[in-house]
């Protein structure tokens, strides 16, 4: 039997991918579990329609995440912190306190997506990557100064 993945599925294939299941393991596993669906005319239809939005889609995607790229790379942000003997910092800068500094300056970056490599634990300049989309990612200079 032809079925079509609704998700990704380690042992058959990705998502929207026609592969050719026995009878009973689409009945009893992956019908229930909405895994699959039926290869049917008006599937196969409706999944290159699928197909075409979610180019389109992740195209807008794309070229949006390559604007704020290009925009976030010209971007320094300041983040003053308290400083101990040997310019050692009390604490150490957060990929929180980033994303607020960066907000502040009007830009609604999510935490999880800033990539520090290690805690930054003293004064200085970092480039700190941050992951926009899967294939675009951005360098901001973080300036680490003393309160």
């Amino acid at each position: 039997m032809k079925v079509i993945l609704r998700k990704e599925h380690e042992k058959l294939g990705n998502i929207g991918e026609v592969v050719d299941v026995k009878d009973g393991y689409a009945r009893n596993y992956l019908f229930p579990r909405n895994i699959a669906y039926p290869a049917t005319k008006g599937a196969m239809a409706a999944l290159e329609e699928e197909k075409k939005q979610a180019g389109r889609r992740i195209a807008k995607e794309l070229k949006g995440s390559e604007k704020l790229a290009a925009e976030l790379e010209k971007v320094s942000i300041t983040i003053q912190m308290k400083v101990g003997e040997d310019e050692k910092l009390f604490g150490s800068v957060t990929s929180q306190m980033i994303a607020d500094a960066l907000k502040e300056q009007n830009f609604n970056i999510d935490k999880r997506i800033i990539e520090l490599e290690e805690p930054i634990k003293a004064l200085g300049i970092y480039n700190v990557n941050v992951k926009l989309h899967q294939n675009v990612s951005a360098v901001v200079k973080v300036w680490v100064v003393r309160e």
